[in-house]
């Protein structure tokens, strides 16, 4: 059993840690709750490990972690500086127009409601398609569909520069 957990974490921890901070745009708390889950998996690693994806269920484990009761103070607590927008996710490139992009863009996801922003990071982050999206949040294709679009469209909304740079901008500053 260990052999096989030890194995799953060492692959795939560092990709889970992106996926939880891309998600609660806190570091802190996306290590708290992949901790949490990793600490339920253990304990159930012999009917987890022996699924076709475990790693699919345990980003969907940490989904619901994020979206949890738990958490929701947390989540309302989110830091839109500067300082802790590039502690997230490091700056990439030439830090002057793009910086400021990606900085804007991540202020308004983190201001989305939490399945709109979970939603919007599975696609533009973990590029899954309609379908698996639907797997990890639990809920039905249209529903998917539906978050992604009120995401989109209040990104557009807030995107003063205009309404067709919002989702590639989404997919820039999540990589």
């Amino acid at each position: 059993m260990s052999d096989g957990y030890d194995r799953f974490v060492t692959d795939r921890l560092d990709r889970l840690l992106r996926y939880a901070t891309a998600l609660t745009c806190d570091r802190h708390l996306a290590q708290d709750v992949v901790q949490d889950v990793l600490l339920r998996v253990h304990h159930r690693w012999d009917r987890i490990g022996a699924m076709d994806a475990p790693h699919l269920y345990v980003r969907r484990m940490i989904t619901n972690e994020y979206l949890s009761w738990r958490r929701r103070r947390a989540a309302r607590d989110v830091v839109a500086s500067h300082g802790a927008l590039d502690a997230v996710a490091p700056v990439v490139g030439d830090p002057a127009v793009p910086h400021a992009e990606r900085d804007a863009m991540r202020a308004r996801i983190a201001v989305l409601p939490r399945k709109q922003r979970a939603a919007v990071v599975l696609r533009y982050y973990e590029d899954l398609s309609d379908a698996e999206i639907a797997t990890v949040l639990g809920c039905a294709q249209v529903t998917v569909r539906s978050h992604i679009s009120r995401a989109l469209a209040t990104l557009r909304a807030a995107d003063s520069t205009g309404a067709r740079r919002a989702a590639p901008s989404v997919r820039k500053v999540l990589r």
